[in-house]
């Protein structure tokens, strides 16, 4: 097996057009190191949540110039069978290590299938590569991103047309279509593609605005509120002020260490504004500034973080907050999220009598959402996820989210409340929603699938010491590697993440709230109910 695995090795330097990824696993199987080699060739990257994604890394199972010159010719070739031969293709990246190498080879292997092909002209966030697809009416845009990933990561996000993320079966489809590309070096390369203007950017600019309207907030409650701001080493800013300017904002106070992009993301240990410690510095820029809010992005904005007086919200209250002032505002149609995230959002549209949904999890199902009748208007996740303009762009949105939390915030300030003001209210309203979640990352992957075997084998038959019934989601419709148990006023859902090496279970409790005196008791009965939820969970996890 030993020799089998070298000669493999072998056989893949040969064909690997790359001359440092080349050298990297020559000199592996150089040195014997099959341990490392197994790593490497344990199998093909597979579309995920958000496509592929992966360390950079030579080899089959790592992000490379190899792997990603299969994965555009796969993609070129299921365009091309599926009838969109010639068509549009609109790539974009961002700042990590190698994207731009990436996008400008998958812009050369279209542009040899005979596509239009249209590149990004500097790295910009994925939310205007997503309004591009649409814009352009391109058949396919691709993002060279790997988002909140550690900084050894990056990866190749997937749109189709109307550009939404793809979905079953497209998504096997296209990685049978990769697995069938012959060796990389031979795969045809051409010159010749477009690189676009600024127009697209400025577009985007105009649709985010226009959708959210921020002439119905006074001009000087939007122009008196103070905004802290963290890129977070990532590509964010500059179309961040692009869009608060036009919207009439001041303009957002950056943390200075965190503005530009930098793909070693030195000052956080990973770049995910759910890690901890993740905004510190933009909680003291905040403190500092006398900030009413402070608002930070991933790398490729995408995602949107909120602190307020010295406390991060979680992703469900933002998702809750905003769900409840697009509504306020009189926005009507679908409102969804994802089944991970919390039950706050699905109470309060119904308590304004319009529809909402709970999808499978990630923004290719949540933006699927909704009817002829009631089209989508609003979605969330609760991993800092939000699309409050589904029309502009048909995935989450940070850039477009951060404006929606300006301009809420903006009308409460003028009224001398905040965000949390607004989140008792909703308590005081709709009963305390406590969210929280356990989550495990591993180096071993059968530590999560093992975890899963005894899950449905034996899930808990009570929780917070309420019987609870159990539902196996991979046996719905789509099928979804899931769990969940479900009883009053108590609900877990336990599923592998689809981006990282993570176990994550995702827990809810509801406490009633019947006073002022009753919402803080209710808050401290909430920590102590999550506190107890993640023991019980990871007892029968066995983790």
């Amino acid at each position: 097996m030993m020799q089998d695995l070298l000669e493999t090795a072998r056989a893949w330097a040969g064909a690997d057009p790359h001359e440092d990824d080349r050298a990297e696993i020559l000199a592996l199987v150089d040195a014997g190191d099959t341990a490392e080699l197994a790593r490497r060739f344990a199998g093909p990257l597979t579309f995920g949540t958000a496509g592929l994604r992966g360390p950079l890394r030579a080899g089959p199972a790592g992000m490379n110039a190899a792997v990603v010159l299969r994965a555009a010719a796969g993609v070129g070739r299921y365009l091309l069978d599926t009838g969109h031969g010639g068509g549009t293709v609109a790539i974009g990246f961002d700042a990590r290590r190698r994207s731009d190498e990436f996008a400008s080879l998958s812009a050369q292997v279209f542009s040899a299938l005979g596509f239009r092909v249209q590149l990004m002209p500097r790295p910009l966030p994925t939310p205007v590569l997503a309004f591009a697809v649409r814009h352009l009416g391109a058949v396919a845009g691709v993002m060279v991103t790997a988002s909140h990933n550690p900084p050894e990561d990056n990866g190749y996000k997937l749109y189709l047309e109307g550009g939404a993320q793809l979905v079953p079966p497209a998504d096997r489809e296209i990685e049978a279509a990769i697995a069938a590309v012959g060796p990389a070096r031979e795969i045809p390369l051409a010159g010749g593609h477009g690189v676009l203007g600024d127009d697209v950017l400025t577009g985007y600019v105009a649709a985010v605005v226009r959708a959210l309207d921020p002439e119905r907030v006074p001009a000087a409650d939007r122009a008196a509120l103070r905004v802290a701001y963290t890129a977070m080493h990532g590509v964010g800013a500059s179309t961040t002020r692009l869009v608060f300017a036009a919207a009439g904002f001041a303009e957002p106070a950056g943390v200075p260490e965190q503005d530009r992009p930098d793909p070693a993301f030195p000052t956080v240990a990973l770049p995910n504004p759910e890690e901890p410690g993740a905004v510190d510095l933009l909680t003291a820029l905040a403190e500092r500034s006398g900030a009413d809010v402070a608002i930070a992005q991933d790398p490729d904005a995408d995602r949107c973080s909120v602190v307020v007086g010295g406390r991060q919200l979680t992703g469900d209250e933002v998702g809750a907050l905003l769900a409840d002032w697009l509504l306020r505002r009189g926005v009507r149609g679908t409102y969804a999220s994802s089944l991970v995230s919390g039950s706050l959002m699905h109470v309060v549209a119904e308590s304004h009598g319009v529809p909402s949904e709970e999808t499978p999890t990630g923004f290719k199902w949540i933006m699927r959402a909704g009817s002829d009748a009631a089209p989508l208007v609003y979605g969330y996740e609760e991993a800092l996820g939000y699309s409050v303009a589904p029309s502009v762009v048909r995935d989450k949105d940070g850039i477009s989210a951060a404006l929606a939390i300006a301009l809420l915030a903006a009308e409460l300030e003028a009224d001398g409340r905040t965000l949390l003001d607004r989140l008792d209210e909703l308590a005081r309203e709709h009963g305390l929603f406590a969210t929280g979640q356990l989550s495990v990352r591993v180096e071993d992957l059968s530590v999560i699938s093992g975890a899963m075997v005894r899950l449905r084998s034996a899930p808990p038959a009570t929780l917070l010491g309420r019987p609870v019934e159990s539902a196996d989601l991979a046996l719905g419709t789509p099928p979804v590697d899931a769990v969940r148990l479900l009883g009053d006023g108590v609900r877990v859902i336990v599923r592998p993440s689809g981006t990282e090496p993570k176990l994550k279970a995702y827990l809810e409790t509801v406490v009633p709230v019947h006073d002022d005196a009753g919402l803080i008791a209710a808050r401290g009965r909430g920590a102590d109910e999550l506190d107890q939820l993640r023991a019980e969970m990871s007892a029968a996890l066995g983790l």
